[in-house]
């Protein structure tokens, strides 16, 4: 498969080297001083192009390959408001667009207990919830979008709550807070807390490395390879 690289960084450099691995070709790799090269036939040439930049450029990147005939694999965060677009965009390009907060299979597996024990929490309203992530230094939107989706998934199943809010404590109780930490170079941890009078339980996912990042994304782009239309973690791990 022809792959194309957009966000050429500690990311990207980590996918290149996993995509290699797995007998893949990366035929462009296109970062913030070669813009040019979205016109170029080598980017044209691609099966998938892999994202991975920052939200302020992200939906011009998905514009700019789909526009180009490249289906997109995606794990950029802080821009999720546009997604109608991209499903437009996506429909008349007839391409795929594979999208998601986090593509390490360790924290889609944690996503799916993390919302099996918010349904048991259901029938036990003396325990309250909150969450924690931590990142490095670098990372532009708080909290994480794997933050999101996990609040998210406590959401769908904890009758208590309403809504999730930045901060590290809630301002009514319909609300999940979610306090966000920046520091040094952390890869990502999340932590779910449930905490009573009388006990706590907690869950928490820590990334070692960008590696199950990476090979998740390269994993994401050999499922989509040949389909159409808007795809996500479910569909490939068939939770």
């Amino acid at each position: 498969m022809k792959i194309a690289l957009i966000g050429y960084g500690k990311m990207g450099k980590t996918i290149e080297s996993i995509a290699l691995s797995r007998g893949h070709e990366v035929v462009a790799r296109i970062d913030i001083d070669n813009q040019d090269e979205f016109d170029s036939d080598a980017f044209k040439s691609a099966d998938i192009a892999i994202e991975f930049t920052a939200p302020a450029v992200a939906l011009n990147n998905y514009k700019r390959a789909l526009s180009a005939g490249v289906s997109v694999v995606s794990g950029t965060t802080g821009w999720t408001e546009h997604m109608p677009e991209v499903e437009q965009l996506v429909k008349a390009s007839g391409r795929s667009f594979f999208w998601a907060s986090n593509f390490s299979l360790g924290v889609n597996i944690f996503a799916a207990v993390n919302e099996y024990l918010a349904k048991i929490m259901n029938g036990f309203a003396d325990y309250d919830v909150s969450m924690r992530e931590v990142h490095h230094i670098h990372k532009l939107d708080a909290p994480s979008g794997t933050a999101i989706t996990l609040a998210e998934g406590v959401l769908r199943q904890l009758d208590r709550k309403r809504a999730w809010e930045l901060g590290t404590q809630a301002s009514a109780p319909d609300k999940l807070p979610i306090e966000a930490v920046r520091e040094g170079e952390v890869p990502g941890i999340h932590t779910i807390r449930y905490e009573s009078d009388f006990d706590s339980i907690t869950i928490t996912h820590d990334a070692k490395n960008r590696k199950g990042f990476a090979l998740g994304a390269v994993l994401a782009a050999e499922f989509s390879y040949g389909k159409k239309g808007m795809l996500k973690m479910s569909d490939m791990l068939r939770f």
